[in-house]
């Protein structure tokens, strides 16, 4: 099911209970609950999906049945956060293969690292199973692609971790813009800062006992364990990660790409590098990134990554601006907006109280943002709602920063089909539009 940008505002903001978040209360249903109730499973649960799983386990009409992790401690984790919200334990599982062989399992919730998961959201989709993915939805173009593929062919939701989609000041902002508040949008301006420090040189060691480092590679060609990738410093490494376009940067760009109301661009070209901690470690992708996108001759974006030097802009670690023909719409990175005139004098404001944090890399927005994007899934499942973000579209904006990074990698502009985002006549460039596999594990549809 794909919603076009410029109608779902009007179409779906008020669906189902993701009615807003000045609504939002748990438990998410309350009295007015649907009678049937969803069994989830969650996939990686040391970081991100751990505390999904608490959020999903204080929801009405959500029965939290399985978690899946190759590692001992974070199988511990996720039970404990859906025991703590009173939810019975979990069968767990090692192997999101035999997990998405129970027939009870309704939805699966992938927040394992980037290289598994758009092949663990095929095979659900093939096992009959509703996805929501955390972003990116894919480690490279070409897993996008066949994502969507599987969602259609299968009949099957896929919603990607894109949450300001779902968010009730985000979604008015935008409807604003594409309503005329600032004239006609043609750019706009994105950013993301922290202060990740460094990892120090990955050492070959056995892997530790309690985790199943066979399992944990999946579908990426196999390496030897090195003691700096578990767990979290995976994303800087071009095997398994996509850096911070991908990992931060999807959601401003996303964000952004909605604002503009544009689809595939036709030129892309990326400047930076490892700057901060160069050769004091084995980091791969850049820590320091420009972005620039342009959608024809009439609309472009950039965005600005800095993973190790957390300055503002606009007194906030991450957020976004678009500027239009009358006027301006300014983020924080939160749930709330600013509308400025061509003479800067603030027009109209929308403040939340939750507020975004770009240096926690669990839950930036907090539960209840995390909350309402999941209850637009959940809903949407139950047949009460439409999709915020359809893979499609979250295969759009992911795209954007692959495309970012793939011209960093081959140190050029790319030039692109605006038809579908592929890259013209670059041979090297379009190597890097999708990756090789370990044997038996090829993602097909």
């Amino acid at each position: 099911m794909t919603v076009r940008r410029r109608d779902f505002i009007k179409t779906s903001a008020l669906a189902g209970a993701g009615i807003g978040l000045g609504a939002l209360n748990f438990p998410l249903f309350g009295k007015n609950a649907p009678n049937e109730k969803l069994v989830a499973g969650i996939m990686g649960t040391n970081s991100r999906g751990g505390h999904l799983a608490g959020v999903l386990a204080g929801m009405d009409g959500v029965e939290v049945g399985y978690i899946c992790d190759v590692e001992e401690k974070a199988l511990a984790k996720g039970v404990k956060a859906v025991t703590d919200k009173g939810g019975k334990a979990p069968k767990t599982f090692s192997d999101v293969r035999k997990l998405l062989e129970e027939k009870a399992l309704d939805v699966l919730v992938i927040a394992a690292p980037d290289h598994w998961h758009a092949p663990a959201a095929i095979l659900a989709c093939q096992a009959g199973k509703h996805v929501y993915v955390e972003k990116p939805c894919s480690q490279n173009p070409f897993e996008g692609e066949l994502l969507i593929e599987a969602s259609r062919k299968y009949d099957k939701f896929v919603q990607m971790g894109n949450q300001r989609r779902s968010w009730d000041k985000i979604m008015e902002a935008i409807g604003l813009v594409h309503e005329g508040i600032i004239g006609k949008a043609y750019f706009a301006r994105g950013w993301y800062a922290n202060n990740r420090g460094p990892i120090n040189f990955g050492k070959e060691v056995p892997a530790p006992p309690n985790l199943d480092w066979d399992l944990w590679q999946g579908p990426a060609p196999r390496k030897n364990y090195r003691d700096n990738i578990v767990h979290y410093n995976w994303h800087w490494f071009w095997h398994w990660g996509t850096g911070e376009a991908c990992n931060n940067g999807t959601h401003e760009i996303d964000c952004m790409r909605w604002a503009l109301d544009v689809d595939y661009p036709t030129k892309v070209v990326s400047a930076g590098g490892r700057y901060q901690y160069r050769g004091q470690d084995d980091w791969q992708t850049t820590d320091t990134q420009v972005i620039s996108i342009e959608f024809g001759e009439e609309k472009a974006l950039t965005w600005e990554g800095r993973s190790c030097n957390k300055f503002p802009v606009q007194g906030s670690g991450r957020g976004f601006i678009v500027y239009g023909e009358k006027g301006t719409l300014v983020t924080d990175g939160g749930n709330s907006y600013e509308f400025y005139d061509q003479d800067n004098k603030l027009i109209k404001k929308k403040e939340s109280s939750d507020k975004a944090d770009s240096t926690n890399v669990v839950s930036p927005g907090g539960a209840g943002l995390d909350a309402v994007h999941l209850n637009n899934f959940l809903e949407t499942v139950r047949g009460n709602a439409s999709l915020h973000s359809d893979i499609e579209e979250g295969h759009k904006s992911v795209l954007l920063c692959h495309l970012g990074n793939i011209s960093q990698r081959v140190g050029r502009a790319l030039h692109l089909d605006p038809s579908n985002g592929h890259i013209k006549g670059d041979k090297e460039a379009m190597k890097l539009w999708q990756r090789s596999y370990e044997k038996g594990w090829n993602p097909n549809v």
